[in-house]
């Protein structure tokens, strides 16, 4: 394993091929945090029946394991799969790779989790709010990133950012919602994160429409 003593001189781990063009054919994904299994599970399947294709749910803490799990079997159902969110620690990569996700992501930048995470082969999504951080996550290998809190950046920061790093691509969450999800895809945001938009009608509307409209 990459000894990682400085973020900006570490050797690229390979970890470029983890998100191909075909993964994240939607430009939606659905965040879950702090609900119960049940809730999870009945707002993840008004996710998917708007055409959602992934479903993150956050494991801050260990309560929130057996919501994954849940989530996960129902995704299975579906041939459909799952990441974990708010990934901060090996323990809570251990809980996600014993559920089995598809991915995981983090609000942050840890060289420690990239790396564990690519000797486990699980796709790793960091949390970046700088242009130093992207060019930590290129150092790195990492072409996808989560621009986090996305409402505080806004869309004309991502805009911004595709300038001298054209080829990162940004998942934005934190505060987006089905009515500014369009102002984010605009500016070059390849996905945005939703969440209260899945329990109100009207922003699901929205949501099938946005998907309808920019499906790949």
């Amino acid at each position: 394993m990459t000894s990682f003593t400085s973020t900006t001189t570490t050797q690229p781990l390979g970890a470029t091929q983890w998100f191909p063009g075909d993964f994240f054919r939607v430009p939606v994904i659905a965040v879950f945090r702090g609900l119960s299994a049940a809730e999870a599970v009945r707002l993840s399947v008004r996710a998917w029946d708007a055409g959602v294709e992934h479903v993150e749910i956050p494991i801050q803490t260990l309560d929130a394991v057996p919501v994954l799990q849940a989530v996960a079997d129902a995704a299975a159902e579906r041939g459909l799969v799952i990441g974990a969110g708010t990934v901060t620690t090996i323990d809570q990569l251990d809980a996600a790779t014993n559920v089995g996700v598809a991915f995981t992501v983090s609000p942050g930048l840890d060289p420690a989790i990239v790396a564990e995470s690519v000797r486990r082969g699980i796709p790793h999504l960091p949390g970046i709010a700088t242009a130093t951080e992207i060019l930590q996550a290129r150092a790195l290998g990492l072409t996808w990133v989560k621009a986090f809190p996305a409402s505080l950046l806004g869309a004309a920061w991502v805009k911004a950012q595709k300038g001298p790093y054209p080829d990162t691509n940004f998942i934005a969450t934190g505060g987006v919602t089905a009515l500014n999800a369009p102002e984010f895809l605009a500016a070059g945001t390849s996905v945005v994160g939703l969440s209260g938009a899945f329990a109100d009608d009207a922003q699901l509307d929205l949501v099938r429409a946005l998907i309808a409209g920019t499906r790949k």
